[in-house]
């Protein structure tokens, strides 16, 4: 594990916003050119992504997620449009997840049946929550671990779900190991939005989940010419690249991937150019994007399809929750840091330059995430979520 300094960071291109505390990488191993070709179709597809969305469409309460145009934030950007689609109304978890976590749950089903079936994952919130809530519609067992700074909010959203939750020491990646020992003595199956050597089937269908976003945003709205999409571990990014590069090929969108500046193992791996793990605490109020190792699967998309990478501090990911707040939209922590991407890219002409952010450009950025710890939110914000929702308490 490593976290490269300041003169190494340089060295790689990596362009420091001034005044933001962000750092943009546009992707030195990038090829545009490259066919998205059957390796990649090996990973995710556009047939995937169909029978994904075939599948989620027949559940209870699915309805595409609404796609908010910003104009204001546009006009102050000085961009042409800027669009935010809100997975904080997606079914009653308010996020993106339960399009990948509840869907691995339904295909392994669906290939083994319910007889003796207990899943378990690690999760710092909303993936273990999709998990729960898939196991549960499916009348499933589920062990949840999560580790010691995940909140008791978000705990026991997902014991709602009525999954049993461990807590463990350490970070989510030693919550990921946490689970994968308890599976192996348990005889469990894991349902994990990363991959790892021996380990590609179920993340496989979970990312392939999250490129239903993709589809469902090109059915809303005009094609973006930029997309910031958040990184964590890189799934929901690979997903939404995966679509766009297969589907359209070097004239797809820019693809900007967001991390935490404490957890950025996306960037780190970029500059490095190959798969490479950070260290530390992974303290980061992006609870969701606390993740320092990044999925292969993901990775082997993402290095060279993904256009630059930019990490955030936490300041910028508040800033952007107060800013939705204003807009009536009750946005989680994770859930912003694509938008905060955004924001601060556009305020800095080198960074700008570098994405060919001008006046005509259409952003949309991935709100994957409502107020999914209300206590959290209100701490940030300083508004309940129903208030700035205008819902009753």
């Amino acid at each position: 594990m490593r976290t490269l300094s300041l003169a190494a960071l340089s060295k790689a291109g990596v362009i420091e916003i001034a005044g933001t505390g962000a750092r943009l990488l546009p992707n030195p191993g990038l090829d545009r050119a490259r066919v998205y070709g059957a390796d990649e179709q090996a990973i995710l597809s556009l047939a995937g992504a169909a029978e994904a969305c075939a599948a989620i469409r027949t559940w209870d309460g699915y309805r595409p997620t609404p796609v908010h145009g910003l104009a204001a934030v546009a006009r102050d950007s000085g961009v042409a449009d800027v669009l935010y689609k809100d997975e904080g109304q997606r079914f009653t978890l308010k996020s993106f997840k339960a399009m990948g976590g509840a869907y691995a749950v339904e295909r392994l089903v669906k290939a083994r049946g319910t007889a003796g079936l207990t899943v378990t994952c690690a999760t710092d919130g909303n993936h273990g929550r999709a998990v729960a809530w898939g196991a549960r519609r499916l009348r499933v067992p589920a062990v949840i671990y999560v580790h010691e700074t995940v909140s008791e909010g978000r705990a026991k959203a997902i014991e709602g779900f009525g999954a049993e939750v461990r807590r463990v020491p350490g970070n989510y990646d030693d919550a990921v190991r946490a689970s994968a020992e308890a599976a192996r003595a348990n005889g469990w199956t894991i349902v994990s939005d990363t991959s790892w050597p021996g380990y590609d089937v179920i993340p496989r269908d979970v990312m392939q989940g999250y490129a239903v976003l993709a589809l469902e945003a090109e059915a809303q709205a005009p094609m973006p010419s930029h997309i910031f999409v958040q990184g964590g571990v890189g799934g929901l990014a690979a997903g939404i690249l995966s679509y766009h590069w297969e589907k359209r090929g070097e004239t797809r969108p820019i693809i900007v991937v967001v991390e935490p500046a404490k957890a950025d193992c996306l960037l780190q791996s970029a500059v490095a150019g190959r798969w490479t793990a950070v260290g530390g605490d992974l303290d980061t109020i992006m609870a969701g994007l606390a993740c320092g190792e990044p999925s292969e699967l993901a990775w082997a998309l993402l290095s060279p399809g993904a256009d630059a990478f930019i990490s955030i501090p936490d300041e910028r990911a508040a800033e952007a929750m107060r800013l939705m707040a204003g807009f009536g939209i009750a946005a989680g922590e994770s859930g912003v840091a694509g938008l905060a991407g955004f924001l601060a890219v556009a305020a800095d002409p080198a960074a700008r330059a570098a994405l060919k952010l001008d006046a005509a450009a259409r952003v949309l950025c991935f709100g994957t995430e409502g107020a999914t710890d209300p206590e959290i939110y209100r701490a940030i914000v300083g508004r309940a979520p129903e208030a700035v929702e205008g819902r009753a308490a």
